[in-house]
């Protein structure tokens, strides 16, 4: 499969309608399921089809996990570039299309902020071995570094529905209901996987009640 993404014009995301009424969920998530499948053969007709249905609501996930609309720009791009590349991967038994597609803009949107974060200490980490630091702001960076790695660490012990909806909840700043129509989830499914995903967290990191 080709490296370019087919239908790419250097426009902004989108203006397609994410999904479809309520009346035809059903229906639109059918047919993104069958355009991921059609993409996974090289079908640029079908990738086309399914940018112009999720393209708006990806766009929407990255501005709200990036903050800077160039740059939700770009990992909206990339997202949807990982989405032609990686099409057959999909698989409809652990998911629907669209949680499929929102979960690759999710992870590139986090990857851009954490890489983001990580040139930011790097600045950091110069400018303190260049001036001299009291040891006081020292211990508490390395504090503050130590509890970043256990939260980090915590995360990854989630299982990884748990852990998509807690960082859309409690990262990514998201309501209950917009963390359900994200993922494509009835509402108290989304809830229940934020409730076991922070039962969890809270026991990974010893946090009493």
């Amino acid at each position: 499969m080709s490296d370019t993404m087919p239908g790419e014009t250097g426009a902004p995301p989108g203006a397609g309608d994410p999904v479809g009424s309520d009346a035809g969920a059903v229906d639109a998530g059918a047919r993104l399921a069958a355009c991921l499948r059609s993409c996974a053969r090289g079908d640029s007709d079908s990738f086309a089809a399914l940018y112009d249905a999720c393209s708006a609501r990806a766009y929407g996930l990255a501005v709200r996990v990036v903050r800077d609309r160039a740059q939700a720009e770009e990992v909206t791009q990339e997202a949807f570039l990982e989405v032609w590349r990686t099409a057959a991967r999909f698989d409809p038994e652990r998911g629907s299309a669209l949680s499929w597609v929102m979960t690759i803009v999710h992870r590139k949107a986090v990857d851009r902020v954490r890489s983001a974060e990580a040139a930011s200490r790097r600045d950091v980490t110069y400018h303190q071995r260049n001036q001299q630091v009291e040891h006081d702001t020292t211990a508490e960076a390395a504090h503050a570094s130590l509890e970043a790695h256990r939260v980090r660490g915590a995360l990854e012990a989630l299982t990884p529905v748990q852990r998509q909806a807690v960082e859309l909840a409690y990262l990514g700043g998201y309501t209950h209901t917009e963390v359900a129509g994200l993922l494509d989830l009835p509402l108290g499914t989304a809830k229940t996987r934020i409730r076991d995903g922070l039962i969890r967290l809270r026991d990974a990191l010893g946090v009493t009640r």
